[in-house]
């Protein structure tokens, strides 16, 4: 299957970049290349690190980027970025670009198991070298913790019934496929419930999607970790999907915006600590309508943007 990807919010991305010709770029989840391309062919003398940790994505991001020599591609998670740029180098970088959604030829292909569209074996992981899947998530978390992740990272309202259900059918034989996992799902939503909004699985699959490929974890240090590595005057663009991830980018970089920890009323800052990021979009920007009409999936994402400031 070929590997298809809308670079989501795409104009919006570089501009929030500011890219100069001569800077250093890292695209921290090239995906299908879209946003690593348009932001290589604006680079003449400068350089873009293309990261992914997901090998066809590597794979493609190879041969889309390959006309552009200031473009270099990385297997690695971005969690990992400041670490993978050091050992090229590189100490500070003019803008790091951050997608946090699934790419769309992860959705559409039926072997990665990410769609409750396509019966297809349960599996969901992002990197498949990795050994834990969804599968193992499925038959192998305890009743609690099922709830708790469904809960957690899908907010699902009837986490406990689904998992309830999960326990139930996996006793009588293991849950191998996404379609046997959606027929327990419909099972365990009341019907009632099913008829207005979203797909009844599509909370649960993104909750299991989330905790199999340790999504959220560490997120907020991951954003602090890369904004260290910016240069003053570099910016962090970050799209989001769900509200769990946009509340932690919203919050950390509040937090490097207003670090100060003095006790309310304090006429004067004495715990030192000084912003490091100024915020420039106040209130997260939003896909278009057009884009909304070419891409539906869209329609969740939430872009931020926060500069790195100079250090007194």
């Amino acid at each position: 299957m070929e590997f298809s990807h809308y670079s989501v919010m795409l104009e919006e991305c570089i501009a929030g970049l500011a890219i100069r010709p001569d800077g250093i770029y890292v695209d921290g989840t090239a995906g299908g290349a879209g946003h690593s391309c348009q932001i290589a062919k604006r680079l003449t003398d400068g350089k873009l690190f293309a990261l992914d940790k997901d090998p066809d994505a590597v794979n493609i991001a190879e041969q889309r980027l390959a006309p552009y020599a200031q473009a270099t591609v990385i297997q690695a998670d971005f969690r990992d970025l400041c670490c993978t740029l050091k050992e090229r180098g590189i100490t500070g970088v003019d803008g790091i670009l951050l997608d946090l959604g699934v790419s769309s030829y992860q959705l559409d292909e039926p072997m990665r198991g990410f769609s409750y569209q396509h019966d297809a074996p349960l599996d969901m992981r992002m990197d498949d070298t990795q050994l834990y899947s969804a599968k193992n998530a499925v038959n192998e978390l305890s009743r609690d913790e099922l709830t708790r992740i469904l809960r957690e990272y899908g907010e699902e309202k009837w986490a406990a019934r689904i998992a309830q259900f999960i326990v139930e059918r996996r006793a009588e034989q293991p849950i191998e496929t996404t379609g046997e996992l959606v027929d327990v799902i419909k099972a365990a939503v009341p019907k009632n419930a099913r008829r207005d909004g979203p797909h009844p699985a599509k909370r649960t699959f993104q909750a299991l999607r989330i905790f199999v490929n340790d999504e959220l974890d560490g997120l907020g240090q991951a954003l602090e970790s890369a904004v260290q590595c910016l240069k003053p005057g570099g910016r962090i663009a970050v799209i989001t999907f769900h509200s769990l991830e946009d509340r932690i980018v919203k919050q950390t970089f509040a937090r490097l915006a207003n670090p100060c920890t003095c006790p309310p009323g304090t006429p004067v800052c004495i715990c030192g600590k000084q912003p490091q990021v100024k915020i420039i979009t106040k209130k997260p920007i939003l896909p278009t309508e057009k884009e909304l009409e070419d891409n539906p999936r869209a329609r969740s994402a939430k872009l931020r943007v926060a500069e790195r400031l100079k250090q007194a």
